[in-house]
Protein backbone atom coordinates (compact mmCIF):
# COMPACT_ATOMS: atom_id res chain seq x y z
CA UNK A 1 0.00 0.00 0.00
CA UNK A 2 2.57 2.54 0.62
CA UNK A 3 4.54 1.74 -2.07
CA UNK A 4 1.64 2.41 -4.03
CA UNK A 5 1.48 5.63 -2.83
CA UNK A 6 4.84 6.63 -3.01
CA UNK A 7 4.54 5.42 -7.12
CA UNK A 8 1.43 8.12 -6.84
CA UNK A 9 3.67 10.81 -5.80
CA UNK A 10 6.60 10.29 -7.49
CA UNK A 11 3.89 9.87 -10.99
CA UNK A 12 1.89 13.35 -9.88
CA UNK A 13 5.49 14.54 -9.46
CA UNK A 14 7.22 13.99 -13.18
CA UNK A 15 3.10 14.85 -14.37
CA UNK A 16 3.38 18.68 -12.31
CA UNK A 17 6.96 19.28 -13.53
CA UNK A 18 5.63 19.31 -17.59
CA UNK A 19 3.03 21.24 -16.99
CA UNK A 20 5.27 23.48 -14.93
CA UNK A 21 7.73 24.27 -18.15
CA UNK A 22 4.16 25.37 -19.77
CA UNK A 23 4.27 28.43 -17.47
CA UNK A 24 6.10 32.05 -18.97
CA UNK A 25 6.07 34.27 -15.79
CA UNK A 26 7.79 33.76 -12.93
CA UNK A 27 5.55 35.02 -10.50
CA UNK A 28 2.49 32.34 -11.91
CA UNK A 29 5.31 29.51 -12.07
CA UNK A 30 6.29 30.36 -8.02
CA UNK A 31 2.80 30.17 -7.01
CA UNK A 32 2.17 26.54 -9.16
CA UNK A 33 5.80 25.32 -6.90
CA UNK A 34 4.79 26.67 -3.56
CA UNK A 35 1.03 25.52 -3.72
CA UNK A 36 2.07 21.71 -5.33
CA UNK A 37 5.34 21.28 -2.81
CA UNK A 38 2.76 22.54 0.19
CA UNK A 39 -0.03 20.00 -0.77
CA UNK A 40 1.59 17.28 -1.09
CA UNK A 41 2.30 17.46 2.40
CA UNK A 42 -0.54 19.80 3.44
CA UNK A 43 1.17 22.59 4.89
CA UNK A 44 -0.49 25.35 5.70
CA UNK A 45 1.81 27.76 4.67
CA UNK A 46 5.54 28.45 2.91
CA UNK A 47 8.40 30.95 1.67
CA UNK A 48 10.19 30.87 -2.01
CA UNK A 49 13.46 32.82 -1.43
CA UNK A 50 15.49 33.33 -5.08
CA UNK A 51 19.16 33.94 -4.62
CA UNK A 52 20.32 37.17 -5.84
CA UNK A 53 24.30 37.41 -5.33
CA UNK A 54 24.99 36.77 -1.52
CA UNK A 55 21.62 36.95 -0.78
CA UNK A 56 18.38 35.12 -0.18
CA UNK A 57 15.77 37.49 -1.55
CA UNK A 58 11.87 36.99 -0.31
CA UNK A 59 9.73 36.38 -3.17
CA UNK A 60 6.65 34.59 -2.68
CA UNK A 61 4.80 33.75 0.36
CA UNK A 62 1.68 31.77 0.94
CA UNK A 63 -0.66 31.40 3.84
CA UNK A 64 -3.86 29.21 4.32
CA UNK A 65 -4.63 30.85 8.00
CA UNK A 66 -3.80 34.30 7.18
CA UNK A 67 -5.29 34.23 3.51
CA UNK A 68 -8.15 31.68 3.92
CA UNK A 69 -11.10 35.28 4.27
CA UNK A 70 -9.30 37.37 1.48
CA UNK A 71 -7.76 35.19 -1.38
CA UNK A 72 -6.23 38.16 -2.91
CA UNK A 73 -4.18 39.41 0.05
CA UNK A 74 -0.65 39.62 -1.05
CA UNK A 75 1.18 42.03 1.21
CA UNK A 76 3.88 40.19 1.92
CA UNK A 77 5.41 38.55 -1.30
CA UNK A 78 6.14 42.26 -2.48
CA UNK A 79 8.54 42.38 1.27
CA UNK A 80 11.95 44.12 0.33
CA UNK A 81 13.21 41.05 2.88
CA UNK A 82 16.81 39.62 2.36
CA UNK A 83 18.76 36.91 4.18
CA UNK A 84 22.99 36.84 4.13
CA UNK A 85 23.82 33.36 2.06
CA UNK A 86 25.31 32.19 5.57
CA UNK A 87 24.61 29.90 8.51
CA UNK A 88 22.87 32.71 10.49
CA UNK A 89 19.18 32.25 9.40
CA UNK A 90 17.57 28.71 8.61
CA UNK A 91 17.02 29.57 4.82
CA UNK A 92 20.30 30.98 4.57
CA UNK A 93 22.10 27.77 6.52
CA UNK A 94 20.19 25.44 3.84
CA UNK A 95 21.20 27.63 0.53
CA UNK A 96 24.98 27.43 1.91
CA UNK A 97 24.82 23.73 2.62
CA UNK A 98 22.82 22.57 -0.46
CA UNK A 99 21.23 20.37 2.08
CA UNK A 100 17.13 19.67 3.32
CA UNK A 101 16.87 21.00 7.09
CA UNK A 102 13.63 19.31 9.13
CA UNK A 103 13.00 21.85 12.16
CA UNK A 104 9.79 20.41 14.50
CA UNK A 105 9.89 23.73 16.40
CA UNK A 106 11.70 26.55 15.80
CA UNK A 107 10.98 28.07 18.71
CA UNK A 108 12.80 25.41 20.50
CA UNK A 109 16.04 24.91 18.35
CA UNK A 110 18.79 24.48 21.01
CA UNK A 111 22.34 26.38 21.28
CA UNK A 112 24.38 23.92 19.43
CA UNK A 113 23.05 24.78 15.71
CA UNK A 114 24.64 28.08 14.20
CA UNK A 115 21.57 28.87 12.62
CA UNK A 116 18.52 30.77 14.34
CA UNK A 117 14.80 31.50 13.94
CA UNK A 118 13.68 34.94 13.54
CA UNK A 119 10.10 35.49 14.74
CA UNK A 120 9.96 38.86 13.41
CA UNK A 121 7.37 38.15 10.58
CA UNK A 122 5.22 35.68 13.61
CA UNK A 123 4.75 39.20 15.33
CA UNK A 124 3.82 41.37 12.80
CA UNK A 125 1.57 38.88 10.98
CA UNK A 126 0.50 37.31 14.14
CA UNK A 127 0.53 33.92 13.08
CA UNK A 128 2.79 31.07 14.54
CA UNK A 129 5.21 29.36 12.58
CA UNK A 130 6.09 25.90 14.41
CA UNK A 131 7.83 23.00 12.42
CA UNK A 132 9.59 24.16 9.12
CA UNK A 133 11.07 22.06 6.08
CA UNK A 134 13.75 24.09 4.24
CA UNK A 135 15.04 22.98 1.01
CA UNK A 136 17.25 24.24 -1.66
CA UNK A 137 16.44 24.56 -5.02
CA UNK A 138 19.59 23.77 -7.00
CA UNK A 139 19.35 22.78 -11.15
CA UNK A 140 20.75 20.21 -12.99
CA UNK A 141 24.03 22.25 -13.27
CA UNK A 142 24.34 22.19 -9.76
CA UNK A 143 23.41 25.74 -9.43
CA UNK A 144 21.82 27.36 -6.78
CA UNK A 145 18.82 29.32 -7.59
CA UNK A 146 16.95 29.63 -4.58
CA UNK A 147 15.40 28.13 -0.94
CA UNK A 148 11.94 26.89 -0.57
CA UNK A 149 10.31 26.50 3.13
CA UNK A 150 7.32 24.33 3.74
CA UNK A 151 5.35 25.48 7.39
CA UNK A 152 3.21 23.96 9.08
CA UNK A 153 2.11 20.67 8.15
CA UNK A 154 -1.45 19.35 9.25
CA UNK A 155 -3.04 16.29 9.93
CA UNK A 156 -6.87 15.38 9.17
CA UNK A 157 -7.86 17.22 11.95
CA UNK A 158 -6.51 20.30 11.52
CA UNK A 159 -3.77 19.91 14.17
CA UNK A 160 -0.14 20.44 13.33
CA UNK A 161 2.08 17.37 12.90
CA UNK A 162 5.54 16.76 12.01
CA UNK A 163 7.57 16.37 8.52
CA UNK A 164 8.28 12.16 7.92
CA UNK A 165 11.66 11.40 5.87
CA UNK A 166 9.07 10.52 2.91
CA UNK A 167 7.94 14.15 3.12
CA UNK A 168 11.81 15.62 3.25
CA UNK A 169 12.38 13.22 -0.06
CA UNK A 170 8.83 14.25 -2.00
CA UNK A 171 9.52 17.47 -1.23
CA UNK A 172 13.23 17.65 -2.58
CA UNK A 173 12.74 16.04 -5.20
CA UNK A 174 9.73 17.99 -6.38
CA UNK A 175 12.03 21.03 -5.76
CA UNK A 176 14.72 19.51 -7.80
CA UNK A 177 12.16 19.63 -10.65
CA UNK A 178 10.81 22.89 -9.84
CA UNK A 179 14.17 24.35 -10.00
CA UNK A 180 14.78 23.75 -13.35
CA UNK A 181 11.22 25.65 -14.69
CA UNK A 182 12.13 28.47 -12.17
CA UNK A 183 15.66 29.04 -13.97
CA UNK A 184 13.56 29.15 -17.84
CA UNK A 185 11.35 31.57 -16.10
CA UNK A 186 13.92 33.73 -14.92
CA UNK A 187 15.84 33.60 -17.85
CA UNK A 188 12.32 34.82 -19.68
CA UNK A 189 12.34 37.34 -17.31
CA UNK A 190 15.97 38.65 -17.68
CA UNK A 191 15.40 38.75 -21.75
CA UNK A 192 12.29 40.62 -21.30
CA UNK A 193 14.17 43.34 -19.29
CA UNK A 194 17.15 43.15 -21.49
CA UNK A 195 14.82 44.36 -24.39
CA UNK A 196 13.25 46.53 -22.03
CA UNK A 197 16.89 47.94 -21.43
CA UNK A 198 17.20 48.66 -24.70
CA UNK A 199 14.09 51.34 -24.93
CA UNK A 200 15.63 52.63 -21.69
CA UNK A 201 18.98 53.37 -23.72
CA UNK A 202 16.56 56.11 -26.27
CA UNK A 203 13.55 56.78 -23.59
CA UNK A 204 14.48 57.36 -20.26
CA UNK A 205 11.06 57.58 -18.77
CA UNK A 206 11.13 53.60 -19.49
CA UNK A 207 13.10 51.88 -16.94
CA UNK A 208 13.19 48.05 -15.64
CA UNK A 209 11.12 49.38 -12.24
CA UNK A 210 8.79 50.98 -14.43
CA UNK A 211 7.63 48.09 -16.39
CA UNK A 212 8.24 45.87 -13.59
CA UNK A 213 5.57 47.36 -11.31
CA UNK A 214 2.91 48.28 -14.45
CA UNK A 215 2.98 44.30 -14.69
CA UNK A 216 2.61 43.87 -11.47
CA UNK A 217 -0.40 46.72 -10.45
CA UNK A 218 -2.11 44.70 -14.09
CA UNK A 219 -1.99 41.09 -12.73
CA UNK A 220 -3.25 42.36 -9.38
CA UNK A 221 -5.86 44.19 -10.72
CA UNK A 222 -7.35 41.37 -12.95
CA UNK A 223 -6.85 38.92 -10.28
CA UNK A 224 -9.57 41.25 -8.47
CA UNK A 225 -11.94 42.25 -11.18
CA UNK A 226 -12.15 38.23 -12.38
CA UNK A 227 -13.28 37.59 -8.86
CA UNK A 228 -15.64 40.30 -9.24
CA UNK A 229 -16.82 38.84 -12.31
CA UNK A 230 -16.71 35.52 -10.59
CA UNK A 231 -14.22 33.76 -13.73
CA UNK A 232 -12.45 30.82 -13.05
CA UNK A 233 -9.51 29.97 -10.98
CA UNK A 234 -8.14 28.17 -14.44
CA UNK A 235 -8.81 30.81 -15.85
CA UNK A 236 -7.66 33.58 -13.55
CA UNK A 237 -3.89 31.31 -13.51
CA UNK A 238 -3.89 30.95 -17.36
CA UNK A 239 -4.54 35.06 -17.63
CA UNK A 240 -2.26 36.73 -15.27
CA UNK A 241 0.62 33.81 -16.65
CA UNK A 242 0.03 35.83 -20.24
CA UNK A 243 -0.76 39.26 -18.75
CA UNK A 244 2.44 40.25 -16.41
CA UNK A 245 5.14 39.70 -19.12
CA UNK A 246 2.78 41.53 -22.05
CA UNK A 247 2.12 44.43 -20.08
CA UNK A 248 6.19 44.78 -19.17
CA UNK A 249 5.99 45.40 -23.17
CA UNK A 250 3.38 47.76 -23.42
CA UNK A 251 5.54 50.25 -24.78
CA UNK A 252 8.20 48.59 -26.27
CA UNK A 253 7.25 50.34 -29.72
CA UNK A 254 8.27 53.41 -28.45
CA UNK A 255 11.92 51.55 -30.33
CA UNK A 256 10.44 53.29 -33.44
CA UNK A 257 10.35 56.89 -32.37
CA UNK A 258 12.77 59.50 -33.33
CA UNK A 259 15.20 59.77 -30.43
CA UNK A 260 14.69 64.13 -30.13
CA UNK A 261 10.73 63.34 -29.39
CA UNK A 262 11.58 60.44 -26.48
CA UNK A 263 14.10 62.36 -25.16
CA UNK A 264 12.35 66.17 -25.19
CA UNK A 265 12.06 68.01 -22.12
CA UNK A 266 9.60 70.26 -23.15
CA UNK A 267 5.84 69.67 -24.48
CA UNK A 268 5.68 68.16 -27.61
CA UNK A 269 4.07 69.94 -30.64
CA UNK A 270 1.30 68.75 -32.42
CA UNK A 271 3.38 67.09 -34.98
CA UNK A 272 5.52 65.45 -32.58
CA UNK A 273 2.88 64.05 -30.61
CA UNK A 274 1.39 62.35 -34.00
CA UNK A 275 4.82 60.47 -34.40
CA UNK A 276 4.83 60.04 -30.55
CA UNK A 277 1.25 57.80 -31.03
CA UNK A 278 2.77 55.58 -33.44
CA UNK A 279 4.43 53.59 -31.17
CA UNK A 280 1.22 51.75 -30.40
CA UNK A 281 1.63 50.67 -34.24
CA UNK A 282 4.95 49.97 -33.69
CA UNK A 283 4.60 47.47 -30.69
CA UNK A 284 1.75 45.58 -32.53
CA UNK A 285 3.91 44.92 -35.44
CA UNK A 286 6.63 43.15 -33.07
CA UNK A 287 4.00 40.57 -32.42
CA UNK A 288 1.90 40.38 -35.72
CA UNK A 289 3.31 36.36 -36.64
CA UNK A 290 1.76 35.32 -33.72
CA UNK A 291 2.72 31.77 -32.54
CA UNK A 292 1.41 32.11 -28.89
CA UNK A 293 -1.52 33.02 -26.96
CA UNK A 294 1.04 35.60 -25.00
CA UNK A 295 1.83 37.34 -28.28
CA UNK A 296 -1.99 37.77 -29.12
CA UNK A 297 -2.42 39.54 -25.58
CA UNK A 298 0.79 41.90 -25.91
CA UNK A 299 -0.08 42.34 -29.62
CA UNK A 300 -3.50 43.67 -27.51
CA UNK A 301 -1.38 46.03 -25.14
CA UNK A 302 0.60 47.75 -27.66
CA UNK A 303 -1.89 48.78 -29.21
CA UNK A 304 -4.64 49.53 -26.95
CA UNK A 305 -3.17 50.91 -23.92
CA UNK A 306 -3.94 54.31 -24.81
CA UNK A 307 -7.88 53.77 -25.96
CA UNK A 308 -10.00 55.35 -23.39
CA UNK A 309 -13.39 54.38 -22.35
CA UNK A 310 -14.98 56.89 -23.37
CA UNK A 311 -13.68 56.31 -26.96
CA UNK A 312 -11.00 59.54 -26.69
CA UNK A 313 -8.35 57.56 -26.77
CA UNK A 314 -5.69 56.52 -30.04
CA UNK A 315 -4.96 54.61 -32.09
CA UNK A 316 -8.45 53.75 -32.55
CA UNK A 317 -10.34 51.69 -35.40
CA UNK A 318 -7.20 50.61 -37.93
CA UNK A 319 -7.76 48.08 -40.77
CA UNK A 320 -4.43 47.23 -41.21
CA UNK A 321 -1.88 48.23 -38.94
CA UNK A 322 1.40 47.39 -41.69
CA UNK A 323 0.37 50.09 -43.86
CA UNK A 324 2.96 52.66 -44.34
CA UNK A 325 0.94 55.54 -43.84
CA UNK A 326 -1.36 54.96 -41.28
CA UNK A 327 -4.27 57.18 -40.38
CA UNK A 328 -5.62 56.67 -37.00
CA UNK A 329 -9.46 55.77 -37.23
CA UNK A 330 -11.81 56.60 -34.41
CA UNK A 331 -11.10 55.34 -30.98
CA UNK A 332 -12.29 52.31 -29.72
CA UNK A 333 -14.42 52.70 -26.78
CA UNK A 334 -15.52 50.50 -23.52
CA UNK A 335 -15.42 47.04 -24.32
CA UNK A 336 -14.34 47.57 -28.18
CA UNK A 337 -11.08 47.76 -25.85
CA UNK A 338 -9.52 44.45 -24.80
CA UNK A 339 -9.43 43.92 -21.08
CA UNK A 340 -5.84 43.59 -20.95
CA UNK A 341 -5.40 47.03 -22.70
CA UNK A 342 -8.22 49.03 -19.99
CA UNK A 343 -6.25 47.58 -17.41
CA UNK A 344 -3.10 48.29 -18.40
CA UNK A 345 -4.52 52.05 -19.09
CA UNK A 346 -4.80 52.14 -15.64
CA UNK A 347 -1.73 50.75 -14.00
CA UNK A 348 0.54 52.75 -16.78
CA UNK A 349 -1.44 55.90 -15.69
CA UNK A 350 -1.06 55.53 -12.37
CA UNK A 351 2.77 54.57 -12.12
CA UNK A 352 3.19 57.42 -14.69
CA UNK A 353 1.52 60.40 -12.14
CA UNK A 354 3.07 58.67 -9.27
CA UNK A 355 6.53 58.40 -10.68
CA UNK A 356 9.40 61.47 -10.94
CA UNK A 357 10.47 62.12 -14.09
CA UNK A 358 13.17 64.79 -15.39
CA UNK A 359 10.26 67.48 -16.38
CA UNK A 360 8.42 66.85 -13.67
CA UNK A 361 7.78 65.94 -9.67
CA UNK A 362 5.44 63.06 -8.66
CA UNK A 363 1.76 64.03 -8.06
CA UNK A 364 0.68 63.73 -4.28
CA UNK A 365 -1.03 60.31 -3.67
CA UNK A 366 -3.95 61.93 -2.95
CA UNK A 367 -4.36 63.86 -6.22
CA UNK A 368 -3.47 60.50 -8.00
CA UNK A 369 -6.16 59.06 -6.49
CA UNK A 370 -8.68 61.95 -6.71
CA UNK A 371 -7.72 61.83 -10.80
CA UNK A 372 -8.39 58.03 -11.47
CA UNK A 373 -11.71 58.80 -9.58
CA UNK A 374 -12.94 61.85 -11.37
CA UNK A 375 -11.75 59.55 -14.90
CA UNK A 376 -14.06 56.50 -14.19
CA UNK A 377 -16.14 55.99 -16.73
CA UNK A 378 -14.07 58.73 -19.33
CA UNK A 379 -10.38 57.56 -19.62
CA UNK A 380 -10.80 54.08 -17.71
CA UNK A 381 -12.72 51.27 -17.28
CA UNK A 382 -15.52 51.89 -14.39
CA UNK A 383 -15.10 48.41 -13.23
CA UNK A 384 -11.57 48.43 -13.31
CA UNK A 385 -10.89 51.58 -11.24
CA UNK A 386 -12.96 49.73 -8.51
CA UNK A 387 -10.86 46.55 -8.49
CA UNK A 388 -7.82 49.04 -8.69
CA UNK A 389 -9.03 50.92 -5.53
CA UNK A 390 -10.30 47.67 -3.73
CA UNK A 391 -6.63 46.37 -3.73
CA UNK A 392 -5.40 49.85 -3.14
CA UNK A 393 -3.18 48.65 0.03
CA UNK A 394 -1.15 45.59 -2.28
CA UNK A 395 -0.98 48.31 -5.11
CA UNK A 396 0.80 50.41 -2.19
CA UNK A 397 3.18 47.67 -1.58
CA UNK A 398 4.16 46.66 -4.66
CA UNK A 399 4.79 49.94 -5.71
CA UNK A 400 7.17 49.62 -2.38
CA UNK A 401 9.16 46.50 -3.96
CA UNK A 402 9.98 48.30 -6.88
CA UNK A 403 10.74 51.24 -5.58
CA UNK A 404 13.48 53.18 -7.62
Amino acid sequence: MRSNLRKDKIYNILKISKELNLLKDLDSLLDRVLMEARDSVNADAGTIYLTEGNQLTFNYFQNDTLFKKDLTSKRYIYSKQKLEINHNSIAGYVAETKEPLIIDDVYKIKATPPYSFNPEFDKKSSYKTKTVLTVPLITARNKLIGVMQIINPKNKKGLITSFTKNDTLFVTYFASHAAVAIEKAIMTREIILRMIKMSEMRDPKETGTHVNRVGAYSIEIYHKWALDHRISSKEIKINKDLLRIAAMLHDVGKIGVSDTILKKEDNLTDKEFSQMKMHTIFGARLFKDSTSDWDDMAKEITISHHERWDGKGYPGHINNILKKNIVFGPGKKEEEIPLSGRIVALADVYDALTSSRIYKQPWSEQGVKDYIEKERGAHFDPSVVDAFFSIYDIIKAIQEKYSY
